[in-house]
């Protein structure tokens, strides 16, 4: 899922007891539309460009493309990921909700676990072309293994290192990173132990889908997880408390990482990098943000995330999360044949190349594979992430939670780095066992 969002203050556990009874709802309830009389659907769009007005001048000439072509009237409202998921659990207990929506892909089986969403069976795949029409891995991130998907795969993200080439050139910095150690020994020379004014990697500490991100990234290189095989938690295992160290490390030790990264949340470490403060940010998709901000394309590269030696792989050479985004269908439409049309049309193979041209993210549908449109240096690294080394977070019902716990607990460490309080192994496997207790209560 994309990452440019806060933490979700409701968490899944709130409505696993209520929701199927307290589901209601979709068009009908305001005349909208039925199987009988598909009048209207409303749909929850993601915010995916630099604002929600970008995504309105995205989404609606493809909208009236769809009214012209089946009659049926899409009523969109674009929300912002901070508000995405307390909106979408909030819609499962009132029984109001839209009928179709986008999920981030990390929250599908948390979803998937309260049977509010329409499963995708072979003969709902059928209906919008098939399975096989999508990269495996995408639908990977769709739901718990073993089960019918709970969404589709609409736009497909990874992680990337963006380098700043002006600020690479003028350290006297001649290729990109490949590795931790490369990106901690180009970071000190911008960074220079914090006295440049300039800093090697930004973050942002503040977020907690980013904490996780990245922290699991490195614990699937230090050969951890944060969940056994039965989905009982981890977080305590010795590789999951070093990745949390390596990571904490950047700022504390290594001191490549401004200690006022440690509030940022709402993409600022972009901005500093295209103001040219900052030398790298690990990202998914920034080259329609850094448009937004005067960067030219020529101002900035990117190549695979780094891994601990060698090159991205699978098992310990892992080197990001799948990250997307997925379209789901409310159980409780009543419009069920007309969410799955609009399905169908926003994932047909002409609207994948138009929508994720438009967002710089990776079409999940294997006809665009080799697509000119796609040939843009950032998309290229996020398409050979996700074909070979990439890897989805866990497809546990807790999944939701798990974000919640360990992405605070992260915050709140770079918090007492800012600080200027010490962090040790010892204090990183304290609050990740803090978080631990939180989730099993």
């Amino acid at each position: 899922m994309r990452k440019t969002r806060a933490a979700a203050a409701v968490t899944l556990a709130t409505v696993m007891g209520t929701l199927l009874a307290a589901c209601g709802g979709g068009t009908s309830s305001d005349g909208g539309g039925s199987n009988d009389q598909p009048k209207t659907l409303t749909y929850w769009a993601s915010n995916q460009g630099p604002n929600i007005a970008y995504d309105k001048k995205t989404l609606g000439p493809e909208l009236a493309k769809f009214q012209k072509k089946t009659g049926i009237k899409v009523k969109l409202e674009v929300i912002p990921w901070s508000d995405l998921l307390n909106r979408i659990l909030a819609a499962t207990t009132s029984g109001q909700g839209p009928d179709v929506l986008n999920i981030g892909n990390t929250w599908s089986a948390s979803l998937q676990a309260t049977g509010a969403l329409l499963p995708w069976s072979t003969k709902n795949f059928d209906a919008i072309g098939g399975k096989d029409r999508f990269n495996a891995s995408a639908v990977a991130a769709a739901g718990a293994p073993g089960k019918d998907p709970a969404a589709v795969p609409l736009y497909s993200l990874a992680y990337a290192l963006y380098y700043n080439k002006k600020m690479f050139h003028e350290a006297g910095i001649t290729a990109p990173p490949t590795t931790w150690a490369d990106v901690i020994n180009d970071g000190k020379k911008i960074s220079k132990n914090g006295t440049s004014g300039k800093w090697g990697l930004g973050l942002e500490g503040s977020n907690l889908q980013e904490n996780i991100h990245i922290s699991y990234v490195l614990a699937k290189q230090h050969g951890a997880d944060f969940f056994d095989k039965s989905g009982k938690p981890t977080f305590t295992s010795p590789g999951a408390v070093d990745a949390v160290m390596q990571y904490v490390d950047m700022m504390q030790k290594d001191k490549i990482i401004n200690p006022g990264n440690a509030e940022y949340a709402q993409n600022q470490s972009l901005q500093d990098f295209a103001k040219n403060k900052t030398a790298m940010v690990m990202w998914q998709a920034a080259a329609s943000n850094f448009k937004s901000q005067h960067m030219s394309p020529s101002d900035w590269g990117a190549v695979p995330m780094p891994v601990q030696s060698g090159s991205p792989g699978q098992g310990k050479q892992v080197n990001s999360m799948v990250a997307g985004i997925n379209m789901a269908i409310f159980n409780n439409t009543k419009n069920v044949d007309g969410a799955k049309k609009f399905v169908k049309f926003m994932t047909s193979d002409a609207e994948q190349v138009i929508l994720n041209k438009a967002y710089g993210s990776v079409p999940p549908i294997k006809s665009a594979d080799g697509n000119a449109a796609f040939q843009q240096t950032d998309i290229k690294v996020m398409a050979n992430t996700l074909q070979t080394s990439a890897t989805p977070l866990p497809q546990v019902p807790s999944e939701s939670q798990y974000e919640t716990q360990v992405g605070t607990a992260l915050k709140n460490l770079w918090a007492d780095v800012a600080a200027g309080k010490t962090v040790t192994k010892a204090t990183v496997k304290s609050a990740l066992s803090k978080a631990q207790q939180q989730m099993t209560q």
